[in-house]
């Protein structure tokens, strides 16, 4: 249907005698007519607006229902196909957020990394690793990778995002300490640095402090530069960013697991009338008087001096207490070595020990086996080899007629 401004536009190009022209003129100059024209005009606006209106209605009204009743037919696009869509190419990209992307290039500075974003974003070399490296192949960042990384910035001269691998791990390593302070673990570290108080080690990572109070030895920093120490943890606060080690309580521990008849270094720290203390690793433990040599020493200062170090073996250990009971009289090969030549005791000293050792063990064999002899009803007995097993078949039901026990003399 032709609308009004075109039926005018029509009636306007109609030709038109000059005759014609003049009557028309004169009858629109009638105060009459003109009312009447203008009447009949208004009508026919708002008659063909009705209908205009009226069909749009209808138009907007047949699409409502359709989109309620069949709202994909015709439709290839389907839901599914829009929630993988949101899947692939929507995602959060403020800073911190985390998201998967693949590296497809690397170059000497950094990598870039597709993220199914309006575009490319790049992993700086300093972002790559929780350690320093000088390319990022180093930390396994090759093209084809696929990792979570997240966002920390955005560069402002391309719309690209900055990404970062090392904030997940700091993160990582920050949760393995913690862990490995609530096990009582003891790690290694290794020493990158120095200051007035003590050195700076590297565990899992981060750097840590180790107070020069918490150093069992006497080494200086320039000494312990680039060694390996082990370390346990005394605070570990990521809030604070506050990691403090110590070399003394690992050392302790370590030496703690020794049995008796083990061999230690240590560090004579005091005298005593009664002894010295010696600093084996963190604990303090004391080597009587009467247990420097064979021969009578009267004066522990003729033999040892603050600062000496020497091998001595454990005597006894009280975990509870903290005490450590030493010896170097059970080290000396003849009697008063230690007196008269003490490197030749801490040269033989594993040796001794190991002797040591062997005489303990066939002390408590014996011991057992006098046990033994004694608790028929424990259903064992000792072989002539001294190999623990069952009673034999032929014993008699009420055991062993224990009212004479020879003595070790008269089996002989």
């Amino acid at each position: 249907m032709a609308s009004f401004a075109q039926q005018f536009t029509g009636l306007r190009c109609t030709p038109l005698s000059t005759s014609r022209l003049a009557n028309r003129a004169s009858l629109l100059s009638s105060p009459k007519l003109r009312k009447s024209s203008f009447v009949v005009s208004a009508v026919a606006i708002s008659n063909a607006q009705t209908k205009e209106r009226q069909k749009l209605k209808q138009l907007f009204e047949e699409a409502y229902e359709r989109c309620r009743t069949a709202p994909m037919e015709g439709v290839s696009f389907t839901l599914e196909d829009f929630h993988t869509a949101l899947d692939k190419y929507d995602f959060n990209s403020e800073i911190g957020t985390t998201v998967k992307g693949t590296v497809f290039m690397t170059d000497a500075n950094g990598a870039l990394v597709d993220i199914t974003a309006k575009s490319s974003a790049y992993l700086p070399i300093q972002e790559a690793c929780i350690h320093k490296i000088k390319h990022v192949e180093e930390a396994g960042i090759v093209p084809g990778l696929t990792e979570e990384f997240v966002i920390i910035g955005e560069n402002e001269a391309d719309d690209s995002l900055v990404l970062s691998l090392r904030s997940i791990q700091y993160d990582l390593a920050w949760e393995r300490c913690r862990q490995l302070q609530a096990e009582d673990a003891i790690v290694k570290g290794k020493v990158v640095g120095a200051n007035k108080g003590g050195v700076v080690a590297l565990v899992e990572g981060l750097r840590g402090f180790v107070p020069f109070s918490q150093i069992s030895s006497k080494s200086t920093a320039e000494e312990l530069l680039d060694k390996e120490l082990p370390l346990k943890f005394v605070d570990v606060d990521e809030e604070q960013s506050r990691l403090v080690l110590s070399n003394r309580k690992a050392m302790a521990d370590s030496q703690a697991q020794l049995g008796i008849g083990s061999v230690v270094t240590g560090t004579v720290q005091s005298l005593k009338p009664y002894g010295a203390f010696i600093d084996i690793g963190g604990i303090n433990g004391l080597l009587h008087v009467s247990q420097i040599s064979h021969d009578r020493v009267s004066d522990i200062a003729t033999v040892l001096q603050p600062g000496d170090t020497l091998k001595v073996m454990i005597l006894s250990h009280d975990r509870e207490r903290g005490r450590v009971s030493l010896s170097t009289k059970k080290l000396e090969p003849t009697p008063g070595d230690m007196i008269r030549n003490p490197k030749l005791v801490f040269e033989k000293a594993e040796e001794m020990a190991q002797m040591f050792r062997q005489r303990i063990a066939q002390a408590e064999a014996m011991a057992r086996a006098d046990m033994l002899r004694f608790q028929p009803e424990s259903g064992l007995t000792l072989s002539s080899d001294g190999i623990l097993g069952p009673l034999t078949s032929d014993m008699p039901a009420e055991g062993l007629d224990l009212s004479y026990v020879p003595t070790a003399e008269e089996e002989d």
